[in-house]
């Protein structure tokens, strides 16, 4: 497979079940892998010790003494806090990992290209799919648990999540590996839905969908994103989407952030976007995490931040879903959350504080010019003849 492959068909026969918060979705994943028969297969960019990581480990180890193949794919980065002797752990019972992109001091600008999918596939049955890492911070234990989702998808959908982790897998562990076709579909499947992943180097794949739906939405266009810095293209689609009457609202972290700095860069685009009269709104309780799209009818969510640096360097995926119901179930949550929320009118952001705007201006031009120089980097990297099997060049 290759980044031209990764924008798979529309499938008919699928049920999703949105899991939200950590309270719901790792119990899920968890019973999943404790009844897996024949694989578990993981693909996740965020794993950090602690409570989550330990259940996890436990239920992995005991699939693997049941005799299921288990089958883990790491980003190099986002694993790096894991210490040696869990990973030792893991490695020494029958377990296959691998590590995306393994970081090279030679290998320079390659270091940034990381995999920041979050997917669980068990037996031919589940896929699990959203913005949740394997961390205490997703935990109902924790004292504020980041606000997330993750979705069970059932049905001919997972197939194509199971070829993208095929696709990287051979990439990265250069071992042989092929998960069972699963049923057509399950008892009672019949929701529309389709998976749009980003490939190596840009996720050109996933920004054009999201923007052909915001340019093709009649109704409502509401987008919650932990990191909200918009590709120029998706900026424009949402101002001209609000001038034509669409109802858009953006919904982003407020004072519970992992990164102040890039919130403050966000905040730039904010005075043009509530002249064109979309509505902002600023999620109070806790750290704002998850990624959704909702356009009408048509529910887009997964990995995906939209903002240019995971749009043009990470591997991503969305599930898209196309369907009322699921799409009712998406806004009555989406409420929810926006009567948690503070929202952002144009008075009260034309009286904000002068350190305010010099945050915005600082970070603003801060990211501006990262993003230049990623560009730039980016064009160098893509002439390169083997960077589209990025393993090649490791």
């Amino acid at each position: 497979m290759n980044a031209s492959e990764t924008n798979f068909p529309w499938r008919s026969n699928n049920r999703f079940v949105c899991l939200r918060d950590g309270a719901d979705f790792y119990p899920a994943m968890l019973q999943a892998i404790r009844e897996a028969r024949d694989f578990v297969a993981m693909e996740m960019y965020l794993v950090q010790p602690g409570r989550v990581l330990t259940r996890f480990l436990d239920a992995l180890l005991d699939a693997a003494q049941r005799h299921a193949r288990v089958y883990l794919l790491f980003d190099d980065f986002g694993i790096r806090g894991v210490s040696p002797r869990d990973r030792r752990r893991l490695e020494s019972s029958g377990i296959h990992v691998s590590y995306f992109n393994p970081l090279k001091f030679f290998k320079f600008r390659l270091n940034l290209i990381r995999d920041h999918r979050k997917l669980l596939l068990v037996d031919n049955q589940y896929a699990f799919v959203g913005g949740a890492g394997i961390a205490d911070s997703f935990d109902a234990e924790a004292a504020a648990p980041w606000r997330e989702n993750m979705l069970r998808v059932q049905g001919e959908c997972v197939r194509d999540w199971q070829r993208l982790f095929e696709s990287n897998w051979k990439i990265w562990s250069r071992q042989p590996i092929e998960l069972p076709t699963p049923p057509v579909a399950p008892p009672g499947a019949g929701t529309r839905g389709r998976v749009v992943a980003g490939q190596y180097v840009s996720a050109r794949v996933l920004r054009r969908a999201i923007v052909n739906h915001v340019r093709n939405a009649q109704r409502r266009v509401w987008i919650s994103s932990a990191y909200f810095l918009p590709p120029l293209k998706l900026n424009t689609a949402l101002r001209r989407a609000a001038r034509r009457g669409v109802d858009v609202r953006l919904l982003v972290p407020g004072e519970h952030t992992d990164h102040p700095a890039v919130r403050s860069a966000s905040q730039r685009f904010y005075l043009r976007m509530l002249h064109a009269g979309i509505r902002i709104f600023e999620y109070q309780p806790r750290f704002m995490h998850a990624k959704t799209v909702l356009c009408d009818d048509l529910v887009s969510m997964g990995s995906s931040n939209l903002d240019r640096w995971s749009l043009r360097w990470n591997l991503e995926g969305n599930q898209e879903i196309d369907d009322a119901q699921t799409a009712a179930r998406f806004y009555a949550m989406f409420q929810t959350d926006i009567d948690d929320s503070i929202e952002i009118t144009l008075p009260s952001w034309l009286a904000r504080s002068y350190s305010s705007r010099i945050r915005e201006r600082v970070w603003g031009w801060l990211e501006a010019w990262l993003v230049q120089r990623s560009y730039r980097a980016q064009l160098r990297l893509a002439a390169r003849s083997k960077f589209e099997h990025l393993g090649d060049i490791s």
